[in-house]
C-alpha cells in the first residue's frame, strides 16, 4: 500500500492496537485484508481514500467469487467496515463508502435471525477473543441473548443488578417500565467469569464506577457502538456474516427462538416489554413452519386431517 490510503491504513491498526487491545494475530489478519482490498480498488484505478461506494460494492462481489472459507470473506468485509468507520470518525471522508452494503440486495434478503447453530459460534467466537476481552464480549452476547435486552438496556445495566448471582433482572426499559428478563444458567456463569476481570476495564481514577460494564472512555461504561463493533469481530471470526450481527439481532435471536420453541406469544410480548403485542408479531414471521406445525399438532381440525 501507498499514499494517502496507505496512511490511513496505518492510523487506523495503530488505533486498533493502542486503543482497543487487538491482539498480533487480528492485527496481521486485518493488515492483510486492507491489503487485499487494495491490490483489488488498484485495479479500478482507485485507492482506499478515494473508493467509492460502487468499488466496496464490487470488491465484496469478488470476494464471493473466490475459493476463500467463509470465515476469510467475512474477516475482509469486517475490515473493510471497521476501516472506513475510522476514517469516517476521524473526519478524513464525508462518507462511508462501505455502508450501503450492508443493506439487503434486492432479490436476496439478508436473514432477519440468526440460526441455534450460528449463534453457538458466535457466542464461541467471541469467549475465543484475548483473555479479559473475550470474558467481557462472551458475557454481554450471552446476557443479551437470554434476557432479549435491547442494546441499551444491556449497556446500562448497573454492577449491583448482577452482584449477587441473581435468577433474573429486573429491567426499566422505554418508557420507565419495569419488567423481568430472565438469566440462564450460561448466561450467570458467564457473568461471574467476567466479573473476575473486570477490574481490568475500571478507569484508574474511578474504582468505584457503577456500571457492570465499566469503560474508560468518557461515559465510564461501554458504548452501543463499541459493542457493535466487537460483535462484527466476533461474527467475522465465527464465519457468520458481519452485515448480518448487530446488537438488534441477538434480541431478535431470543424471540424468534423462544417462539420456535412452543412460547406462547403473550409470554414473548412480556420478555421483551412490548406495550402492544402487534410489535412482537414481527418476529413471528421467521417462525412461521413452527407455528403452523403447532397449529396442525394442537388444533382440533388440524388432528382430524
Amino acid at each position: 500500500m501507498s499514499g494517502q490510503g496507505s496512511a490511513w491504513a496505518e492510523a487506523f491498526l495503530e488505533m486498533m492496537s493502542v486503543e482497543r487491545a487487538a491482539a498480533r494475530n487480528t492485527l496481521t489478519a486485518y493488515a492483510k485484508d486492507l491489503t487485499d482490498a487494495t491490490g483489488f480498488l488498484a485495479g479500478r484505478g482507485r485507492d482506499l481514500a478515494s473508493a467509492t461506494a460502487e468499488d466496496v460494492e464490487a470488491y465484496f462481489r469478488a470476494l464471493a467469487d473466490r475459493d476463500l472459507s467463509p470465515a476469510t470473506a467475512a474477516r475482509r468485509r469486517a475490515a473493510l467496515r471497521q476501516f472506513y468507520r475510522f476514517v469516517l470518525g476521524e473526519g478524513w471522508r464525508p462518507d462511508d463508502p462501505s455502508r450501503r452494503v450492508e443493506a439487503p440486495k434486492k432479490g436476496r434478503p439478508l436473514p432477519k435471525v440468526l440460526s441455534r447453530e450460528e449463534m453457538d459460534r458466535l457466542i464461541a467466537a467471541a469467549a475465543a477473543r484475548d483473555g479479559a476481552q473475550g470474558l467481557r464480549l462472551a458475557c454481554m452476547v450471552e446476557l443479551a441473548y437470554a434476557s432479549g435486552l435491547r442494546i441499551s438496556e444491556l449497556t446500562a445495566l448497573p454492577l449491583a443488578a448482577l452482584a449477587r448471582d441473581p435468577a433474573y433482572l429486573i429491567v426499566k426499559g422505554k418508557g420507565g417500565k419495569e419488567r423481568l428478563a430472565p438469566l440462564n444458567g450460561a448466561a450467570r456463569e458467564a457473568v461471574k467469569a467476567y466479573l473476575a476481570v473486570r477490574p481490568a476495564f475500571l478507569p484508574k481514577t474511578d474504582k468505584a464506577n457503577p456500571w457492570l460494564f465499566a469503560s474508560r472512555g468518557k461515559s465510564g461504561r461501554i458504548t452501543p457502538r463499541r459493542f457493535a463493533q466487537m460483535l462484527d469481530e466476533a461474527a467475522a471470526h465465527a464465519g457468520v456474516d458481519p452485515a448480518r450481527v448487530s446488537p438488534h439481532v441477538l434480541r431478535h435471536a431470543f424471540a424468534t427462538h423462544l417462539l420456535e420453541g412452543g412460547a406462547d406469544l403473550r409470554v414473548v410480548q412480556k420478555l421483551l416489554g412490548h406495550a402492544d403485542i402487534a410489535t412482537t408479531q414481527i418476529y413471528t414471521h421467521v417462525a412461521g413452519d413452527r407455528l403452523r406445525e403447532v397449529v396442525a399438532t394442537k388444533h382440533p381440525l388440524g388432528r382430524k386431517r
